[in-house]
């Protein structure tokens, strides 16, 4: 038998402290407490002590979790904490959009829509959950997923589901100073565009080439991160072997006319070619 013990008045004292939470939160709103603008030269609060911190960019392919909490929570008690001492606390915040993830999830879905209908009958359960799937783990419903198959609904849902997360969970954040990446928000496209100039300009960055994995069917390389599955796939470096045919060649190989004809076999131990006794 399992037993449960709850101090008694427990969720009437839940429901007392969750109801001052939100009155402190709207008043919190309401008077602007947590945004600052930069002082006058000179006046007082210009000879204050300043202090900002700020939470790197989450990336907007789902809503916050506990994990973010944790990380988050040491920028909130930090600006709570110079608060205190009387500095000029400043909290900015911002969400990250770019790269393939989102565009790749939004794919998935547009081809799990065509392949299963919609709402999407699955036939059978596959290794890995479907893109709709993982959707619908979020709590979404499949009118609330069938837009996500546009990379630009991601880009306006997940931002404001956090923003209203992390204001619930009473952060310290001058909204104000919000915003997303890509090219969506030509201020921060501008920015970005801008110091990569200028960084050219000073001889600080060139181009050059390297070896990366493609995606033929995007059509661009394919970082670790861009992928739905199959991170930690690097590079592999392969020896290839030209093994000449011998004619007269089979018929199906007659349009090479006079040509010379070799298949290739590639291997990782190039030592054992010596011990090759067929193909």
């Amino acid at each position: 038998m399992e037993h449960a013990f709850e101090p008694q008045g427990y969720q009437e004292k839940l429901r007392e402290m969750l109801t001052i939470e939100a009155a402190m939160q709207r008043r919190w709103d309401a008077e602007k407490i947590f945004e600052v603008d930069a002082p006058a030269p000179g006046s007082e609060d210009d000879r204050k002590e300043k202090y900002m911190t700020s939470f790197p960019f989450p990336y907007m392919n789902g809503k916050a979790h506990l994990g973010h909490t944790f990380t988050f929570s040491k920028c909130e008690f930090s600006a709570g904490f110079q608060r205190m001492l009387g500095k000029r606390c400043t909290f900015p915040f911002a969400m990250h959009c770019t790269g393939m993830p989102i565009k790749a999830c939004a794919d998935k879905l547009k081809r799990e829509m065509e392949e299963f209908g919609f709402p999407p009958q699955f036939a059978e359960q596959a290794d890995s959950l479907y893109q709709w799937q993982i959707m619908a783990s979020l709590g979404l419903t499949d009118d609330e997923i069938k837009p996500f198959a546009a990379a630009e609904h991601w880009l306006t849902f997940f931002p404001l589901s956090w923003i209203s997360d992390m204001k619930r969970m009473g952060v310290k954040v001058d909204w104000r100073r919000n915003y997303i990446s890509t090219d969506a928000n030509p201020f921060f496209d501008s920015f970005v565009q801008w110091t990569f100039l200028r960084l050219k300009e000073r001889n600080r960055i060139k181009f050059g080439r390297r070896y990366t994995i493609f995606s033929p069917k995007e059509g661009q390389p394919c970082m670790d991160h861009d992928r739905s599955s199959g991170e930690e796939v690097g590079l592999r470096e392969f020896t290839v072997a030209k093994l000449k045919l011998r004619s007269p060649y089979p018929p199906k190989l007659t349009a090479v006319g006079s040509k010379s004809v070799y298949l290739l076999a590639a291997t990782q131990r190039p030592e054992t070619l010596s011990g090759q006794t067929s193909c």
